[in-house]
């Protein structure tokens, strides 16, 4: 019921900004609610791939958003992986964040792809190669990494995202479990952060009326 009070509220709200967010256009309902993991928080979540170029695009606009959140939002990127070809970039992803290194190497890894154009997405040895180089690591260390437990427990999380939210393409953004939306639905990438905020915010505001 919580959803569709809220979804209401999105539908009503004054809020204005660049874009008069339009539902089922400028964003919409995932198809199905997806399991957040950050307990009062209002969740959002990236999911992108390194081989795209508007994923590329999109990143900068993330990163500047997300270096000013409110305390009760919280960020989080998750490689998408719709096809088995995407698998060596999501892995390559999440080595970086086992490594400690997703802070420092996230951003030059997408420029090594689409400016450089010194690394194919697609091929694990080269990422191997490439995050071993530039993060100044035993090969052995990032194969590891590569290769643990823990990212094929990340994968199939990731595979499941995709698939319950019921994406069609990258990058795709979802706010608390419940909507989503993309700079291809939104018009371009500063007005996907604007409805991202819009739906933050009537979120927030649906929070607040419940809880009184």
């Amino acid at each position: 019921m919580k959803k569709y009070i809220l979804l209401l509220a999105l539908l009503l709200s004054s809020t204005t900004f660049a874009v008069e967010p339009k539902f089922n256009d400028n964003f919409k309902q995932t198809k199905n609610e997806i399991e957040t993991s950050s307990p009062g928080k209002i969740e959002v979540l990236e999911l992108f791939w390194y081989g795209c170029i508007h994923c590329y695009s999109m990143d900068p606009y993330l990163d500047k958003w997300a270096d000013s959140l409110p305390d009760d939002v919280v960020f989080k990127r998750v490689p998408a992986i719709p096809r088995k070809s995407w698998v060596p970039g999501a892995k390559a992803y999440f080595a970086l964040e086992t490594l400690g290194l997703e802070g420092k190497l996230h951003e030059k890894l997408f420029d090594a792809i689409h400016k450089g154009k010194d690394v194919d997405p697609n091929n694990e040895a080269a990422l191997i190669s490439w995050i071993t180089l530039n993060g100044k690591l035993d090969e052995k260390e990032v194969k590891a990494a590569f290769n643990s437990f823990s990212i094929d427990t990340k994968l199939k999380k990731s595979y499941k995202i995709f698939k319950e939210a019921g994406a069609t393409g990258v990058p795709t953004i979802i706010i608390d479990g419940n909507y989503m939306t993309s700079s291809t639905m939104a018009g371009g990438e500063k007005n996907a952060i604007d409805i991202t905020n819009y739906i933050i915010e009537n979120i927030r505001n649906d929070r607040k009326k419940t809880s009184e």
